[in-house]
């Protein structure tokens, strides 16, 4: 019996020591607007490596060194006029809806936030750095802004109707969202 429990002790030693002696593996730092971990979907057409390719650890999306292009298609450009963005007031736990004009800002009433609108893709596609719309339908909407509070950038990037929690804005406060696209 004292053999018995020796050995297991021993047994549980060993376990124990070569564990501790492993190196312990570090998760890379996610970017603030980096790609989704795992466990998020991206929306459809929003491939981050290049090619399109997933490319990180754990399931991360590796995206491809440089700037961005945006390239808005004839047939969305000048069909779209405005977008409408919903402002949550998390303390107050009330919602605005406002209709933002595109290329155009809109201080947030009662508060500190400026938003800026930029362009509008009704079918938001992204392949390697460059940025367009596959079609004219709202399959998948989102609206490049920029987000200021009291003049300091907070946020630049994409606000995705269908898939809001693909890079959000993060705020204590606020939640902002697109809600859809204004026709002309």
């Amino acid at each position: 019996m004292k053999k018995q429990i020796l050995v297991a002790v021993c047994s549980l030693s060993l376990v124990l020591a070569f564990g501790a002696c492993k190196k312990k593996e570090e998760k890379p730092a996610m970017p603030q607007t980096g790609a989704p971990g795992q466990g998020q979907q991206l929306p459809p057409g929003h491939q981050g490596g290049p090619q399109g390719q997933p490319g990180g650890p754990q399931g991360q999306i590796t995206m491809p060194k440089g700037q961005t292009a945006i390239a808005v298609p004839d047939s969305v450009k000048g069909k779209w006029k405005a977008v409408t963005i919903v402002v949550e007031d998390k303390a107050a736990k009330k919602k605005n809806e406002y209709t933002i004009n595109l290329n155009s800002e809109l201080k947030i009433p009662g508060s500190d936030l400026k938003i800026a609108v930029g362009e509008y893709l009704p079918d938001f596609k992204m392949s390697g750095l460059n940025i367009t719309s596959s079609s004219n339908e709202p399959n998948n909407p989102a609206v490049n802004v920029k987000i200021f509070e009291n003049d300091k950038e907070l946020f630049k990037g994409w606000l995705y109707s269908k898939f809001p929690a693909i890079h959000p804005f993060e705020h204590p406060k606020y939640a902002l969202t697109l809600k859809d696209g204004v026709r002309k």
